[in-house]
C-alpha cells in the first residue's frame, strides 16, 4: 500500500471539503492525505495558472495546450446509487505521458442513457463526453491546490515523490446550476 513520503506529518483521512471526492478514495485504502494547501489562483506559477485558474474544463484546457487528444486510466472506480466516482489518470494518446490525476464524483441521475454509458466505458475524459454528447455544462473552480506528492499520486503521474504540483477543486453544474461532477485535478509538471 502507497505511503507519504513527504517529510510532513501528511493530513489524516477524513472529510476535506477542498479535495473532495480524492478525499474519500484515501479513507477507503486507509491512506493518509497528501499534503494540500488552498492557494489564490495569483498563487499558481506559470504555466500550471494559465491551465488551472480558468472558468473551462480540463479535457479541452489540456488538448489544446498538448495538442493531443486524451484517454483514461482509471485507477479505482465505484457505484453507490446514483453516483459514480473514479480516480484516475489522463494520457495523451500517441506518447501514452500522463497529464492530469483526478479523482471525480458524476451525479449520473442527471445525465442522458448513453453519457452515462460513454462514462461507464471508462474511455473517454468526462469533459470531451460531454462536450460531444452537447450535454450543456459550466466549470466552476472552488479551490487552488499546493500539493506535495505522495508515492500514490508520484506513480501514477510517474514522477519522483515529493514534487510540488498545483491542482485545482472544480464543481461542473448544469445549466441549472445542479452539479454534474465534483472533480480534484492535480496536473505533473508540464516538463520533466
Amino acid at each position: 500500500m502507497p505511503h507519504s513520503s513527504s517529510s510532513t506529518p501528511p493530513i489524516t483521512p477524513s472529510v476535506l471539503p477542498m479535495v473532495y471526492p480524492m478525499d474519500d478514495f484515501y479513507a477507503q485504502m486507509g491512506m493518509p492525505l497528501p499534503r494540500v494547501e488552498s492557494i489564490p489562483g495569483e498563487a499558481v506559477p506559470e504555466p500550471e495558472r494559465s491551465l488551472l485558474v480558468h472558468g473551462n474544463d480540463m479535457t479541452s484546457t489540456l488538448t489544446a495546450f498538448h495538442q493531443a487528444k486524451l484517454h483514461l486510466e482509471v485507477l479505482r472506480s465505484e457505484i453507490r446509487g446514483d453516483y459514480y466516482l473514479r480516480e484516475v489518470v489522463l494520457r495523451l494518446d500517441g506518447s501514452n505521458r500522463p497529464v492530469e490525476f483526478g479523482a471525480i464524483k458524476i451525479y449520473l441521475n442527471l445525465l442522458p442513457g448513453p453519457v452515462r454509458r460513454l462514462i461507464l466505458d471508462e474511455k473517454l475524459p468526462l469533459g470531451q463526453i460531454l462536450k460531444e454528447c452537447s450535454v450543456a455544462f459550466l466549470s466552476r473552480p472552488k479551490a487552488f491546490l499546493k500539493v506535495v506528492s505522495d508515492e500514490w499520486i508520484s506513480r501514477a503521474l510517474q514522477l519522483e515523490p515529493a514534487r510540488i504540483l498545483y491542482g485545482r477543486r472544480n464543481t461542473l453544474t448544469d445549466p441549472q446550476q445542479r452539479p454534474l461532477a465534483e472533480i480534484v485535478e492535480i496536473l505533473p509538471p508540464t516538463t520533466p
